[in-house]
C-alpha cells in the first residue's frame, strides 16, 4: 500500500492507497509548522486502526509538500512509522512525466505540478486547474499535458480574512453562495462580495487565459471550495477532490515501474 501525502498552507491531506489504486481512506489535519513526526504518528495510527487499515501493509509513501519546514517531519514520520524512505516531488531524480515550460522551472509548487499531471491524465488538454487553496491557483496544460504557465491570486478565505482584518465594522462572514447580487445589509453585502465578486475573477481570468491561449479549454477545480463556485456556473466542467492524491499515486507509479 502507498501513503499519500499533500503538505500545504493550510492542510496536510494524508491517504493509503491499494496498489490497484483504489483509495482506502482520506484525513486532514492543519498544517502547523511546529508539529512533529511523532504527532503527525499517533494521529495518523489512530485513524488507521479506525479504519481497519494495517499498519505493516503501507510499505510506500511520496510527499508533495510547499512548506519546506515541514518536510522534515514528514520524512521522519514516514521513515519511523512505516519503515519506508518516501519519495519527494522536486526532489533530484523523481520524474514527474511533463515538461515545465517556465523561465524558472524549479519556482513551481509541487502540489501544482502533480494537480497537473492528475488532471491531464483524466481529462485530456488543454485545460485550466483552478486549485482553491490558500491562494487560488490557475494552471495551465497545453494538449501534451506539459505545464504551460499560471496564476496566483489570494484564496477566498485569506481574501475575507484580510477584509475584516483591515476594516473596523466589518465582521467576518460564512463563505455562501448568497440568493441576491445586491446586499439589503453589511453582512449580505460583504458575502456577495465575496462570492459574486470572485467568481467574477474567475470567469474573467479564464476568458483571458483562453484568449491569449488562442483556443478553448476544459476547466477542472480543485480544493475544499470548489463545489461551492462550481455549481453557479458551466465555466467549471468539473470539481474534483480528490486529484491532487490521485496525482502522487500517478508519480509514484511512474517512478517506480519496472
Amino acid at each position: 500500500m502507498l501513503l499519500t501525502i499533500d503538505s500545504g498552507n493550510t492542510n496536510t491531506v494524508f491517504a493509503v492507497f491499494e496498489d490497484s489504486g483504489n483509495v482506502l481512506g482520506v484525513w486532514r489535519s492543519s498544517s502547523t509548522p511546529e508539529r512533529t513526526a511523532d504527532d503527525h504518528g499517533v494521529w495518523l495510527l489512530q485513524l488507521l486502526n479506525l479504519a481497519d487499515i494495517e499498519r505493516s501493509l503501507i510499505n510506500s509513501a511520496i510527499i508533495a509538500t510547499v512548506v519546506p519546514t515541514a518536510l522534515f517531519s514528514l520524512k521522519t514520520l514516514c521513515r519511523t512509522y512505516f519503515g519506508t524512505d518516501p519519495l519527494v516531488v522536486g526532489d533530484e531524480g523523481v520524474e514527474i512525466g511533463i515538461d515545465v515550460l517556465l523561465d524558472q522551472p524549479k519556482d513551481i509548487g509541487a502540489d501544482r505540478l502533480v494537480n497537473a499531471i492528475s488532471a491531464h491524465q483524466k481529462y485530456g488538454g488543454p485545460l485550466i486547474v483552478i486549485d482553491f487553496g490558500t491562494a487560488t491557483t490557475f494552471d495551465v496544460i497545453d494538449s501534451n499535458g506539459n505545464y504551460a504557465g499560471g496564476i496566483i491570486t489570494p484564496g477566498v478565505n485569506l481574501s475575507q480574512k484580510a477584509l475584516h482584518m483591515a476594516a473596523a465594522k466589518l465582521p467576518r462572514v460564512a463563505i455562501i453562495r448568497p440568493e441576491q447580487v445586491i446586499g439589503k445589509g453589511t453582512v449580505q453585502a460583504m458575502q456577495s462580495g465575496i462570492y459574486w465578486g470572485y467568481l467574477s475573477m474567475l470567469e474573467g481570468m479564464v476568458k483571458r487565459i483562453e484568449e491569449e491561449f488562442g483556443m478553448p479549454m476544459k476547466v477542472i477545480a480543485t480544493g475544499g471550495l470548489a463545489p461551492l463556485f462550481a455549481e453557479s456556473t458551466e465555466l467549471i466542467e468539473c470539481a474534483d477532490a480528490e486529484l491532487t492524491l490521485r496525482g502522487l499515486f500517478a508519480i509514484y507509479q511512474l517512478n517506480t515501474a519496472s
